[in-house]
């Protein structure tokens, strides 16, 4: 039988498409067995993390409420977030961390600034520094972010251990809207309980002022929550959403269709 020299051209490049194939096959079994007897049988032993599913919004025995723009909708937060407008950023180059006022500002008047606020609400066995009812030098709490246990101990480095993070972070909602929004009302936004909450230091700095296109919690028992809570800070100060971000969001509450707004009521 004549074979053409195509025909053997043919053959003979499917035959090495095969050994590739085989070898690359090979390769990855090979892989896997040095991962698993490395890290990944230690992975595979090691527990899931049984985080928190939300955080506290307001505590009505010492805090008092943030007037916000508008009222957060009451109800499904899937609903809430179909109501919220989509558009894209706005440029960003003329942020100022002051458009929102002064840091930690006493904006409900009830004599301790609100990162002692949030300390104070979302730490237990909070111990206060001596001689002093607001200024939080102790505690601990299941952080919401990571799952895990953390303590907060005030000093100069040991504080940077629990930051308080903007859920709506500031520069995302200077690209969102609150550049149309008055100075009072930007300042109510960074002061308010519901877009606060305290964080493992690291996880807030790697989340920046992302959004959840870019950034979720680790702890996956907390997005429903995390998510909701954007949109309920969107909604209340009359912020948009990017077309990523709404997506994002969504997927997040496919696994949670019951999940509510959040509200400091």
């Amino acid at each position: 039988m004549t074979v053409s020299w195509s025909a053997y051209r043919r053959a003979r490049r499917r035959s090495r498409q095969a050994w590739a194939l085989v070898i690359l096959l090979a390769v990855s079994a090979v892989a896997s067995v040095v991962w698993f007897f490395t890290a990944g049988q230690f992975a595979a032993a090691e527990p899931a993390i049984a985080g928190p599913t939300e955080a506290p919004v307001f505590d009505p025995g010492f805090m008092k409420p943030v007037a916000p723009v508008h009222a957060v909708p009451q109800g499904s937060a899937r609903e809430a977030l179909d109501g919220l407008p989509v558009k894209g950023r706005a440029p960003n180059d003329n942020y100022d961390r002051e458009a929102f006022g002064q840091a930690w500002q006493d904006l409900d008047r009830n004599g301790c600034d609100t990162r002692n606020d949030v300390l104070r609400r979302d730490l237990t066995g909070v111990v206060f520094t001596e001689g002093s009812t607001c200024r939080v030098a102790a505690g601990h709490f299941h952080e919401p972010y990571t799952g895990l246990p953390v303590d907060f101990r005030r000093g100069s480095e040991s504080s940077k251990a629990v930051q308080i993070d903007h859920v709506v972070a500031l520069g995302d909602a200077w690209q969102k809207g609150a550049q149309r929004l008055t100075p009072q009302q930007r300042q109510s936004l960074a002061n308010d309980p519901l877009n606060l909450i305290a964080a493992d230091g690291p996880a807030n700095q790697q989340k920046s002022a992302g959004d959840a296109a870019t950034w979720l919690p680790k702890n996956k028992a907390f997005r429903c929550h995390y998510v909701a809570r954007q949109i309920s800070v969107k909604a209340a100060y009359g912020l948009w959403v990017t077309q990523p971000e709404k997506d994002a969001m969504k997927r997040v509450l496919d696994s949670c269709p019951q999940q509510l707004t959040v509200t400091a009521g």
